[in-house]
């Protein structure tokens, strides 16, 4: 920072260096706009949006920070006045720098630029979102929007900085900073997009152990345990998409029947087993990323409804009954091209 000072500062030769009074040195600084909004989900997974009766597109719910207000004051004080909730905000998901260029905002206004926070909301049970009361004006109805069809709904900055955001709740490594809703330290989940393609509803009650005899089985999918105690996950290359892999992703050991979900005549069964070794990655199918991630985090990448916690629960109980440690939630990590083995 230059030298604030009404003399000029003199270097180690004696020549005058750079000055500024503390007016010029204000005026020497840039200005923006600040503003905070919250991310919530519902139980499936899906983002609260809001519509209003200024604009087409939907928002999340959120506002401008008024003069000497903190920004965590202002999510707190926005989600009160728009939604009637009370709460508080203290976990940051991003700070995006939108700038002073953007699209949609009118000459007259003078856009200066903006940084804006985005606060995690949690998952609100069926119960809280109950409770919502709208205002007499502004929020017209609020919305839970599967993450794929936010880029429809919302302003296309508003999208991504949304997506980037819940990225980054999923990765659980801390506050992701954006320019103009680019991550500028993408991570796995943000190189490969994922939820940019809908998820496949799987609301079926979750069933423990062996499929039984006579019912069809339509899909084998399976928890394979690393020994941190993360698991395999596949997510294509091309749409996003986040799958469990087959139980013949790679070597094995202790495989037992996990349980199963029934679709209509068959069923989906999930097993359980210690991974020991991957192959080189040109031996799997090469339209697939391969991560290591922890079983929570494979759950948030898909839409499993309430019986979701239920198999989260089994797959707890195999991970122990496996002798693995519960593992720490970190951003999910790429298998390398040679493959691995433990």
């Amino acid at each position: 920072m230059p030298q604030l000072t009404d003399q000029s500062a003199i270097d180690e030769h004696g020549q005058a260096g750079t000055w500024m009074t503390p007016a010029e040195y204000g005026a020497s600084r840039a200005a923006v706009w600040t503003a905070a909004v919250v991310l919530v989900t519902d139980v499936r997974g899906r983002v609260l949006i809001q519509s209003v009766d200024y604009r087409a597109d939907r928002l999340l719910p959120g506002g401008a920070v008024d003069a000497g207000e903190a920004p965590s004051a202002a999510a707190a004080r926005e989600l009160r006045e728009e939604l009637g909730v009370d709460g508080r905000y203290p976990r940051g998901l991003a700070v995006d720098w939108i700038p002073a260029d953007t699209p949609g905002f009118p000459p007259e206004m003078r856009f200066p630029g903006e940084i804006l926070h985005v606060y995690d909301g949690g998952t609100w049970t069926p119960e809280r979102i109950a409770a919502v009361r709208l205002p007499d004006q502004e929020i017209t109805a609020i919305h839970f929007a599967e993450p794929a069809d936010l880029p429809a709904l919302m302003d296309p900055g508003d999208a991504r900085r949304a997506l980037s955001a819940l990225r980054a709740r999923i990765n659980g490594s801390g506050t992701a900073l954006l320019e103009d809703g680019r991550p500028t330290a993408p991570t796995a989940l943000d190189r490969l997009g994922v939820l940019r393609t809908r998820r496949i509803p799987q609301h079926d009650a979750w069933h423990p152990g062996p499929v039984p005899a006579g019912l069809p089985v339509r899909d084998r999918r399976a928890w394979l345990f690393a020994p941190d105690g993360r698991v395999l996950l596949l997510v294509s290359r091309d749409t996003g998409a986040a799958h469990l892999p087959p139980p013949t992703a790679g070597t094995t050991e202790g495989a037992a029947p996990l349980g199963h979900r029934k679709c209509g005549r068959g069923a989906h069964a999930r097993a359980a087993a210690r991974l020991t070794c991957l192959p080189p990655g040109t031996d799997t199918d090469p339209g697939y990323a391969r991560l290591l991630a922890t079983p929570e985090q494979v759950r948030e990448l898909n839409d499993w409804g309430r019986a979701g916690d239920d198999e989260l629960a089994a797959v707890d109980a195999a991970r122990a009954a496996l002798g693995l440690p519960v593992p720490t939630r970190t951003p999910p990590t790429d298998i390398p091209e040679e493959g691995a083995r433990w």
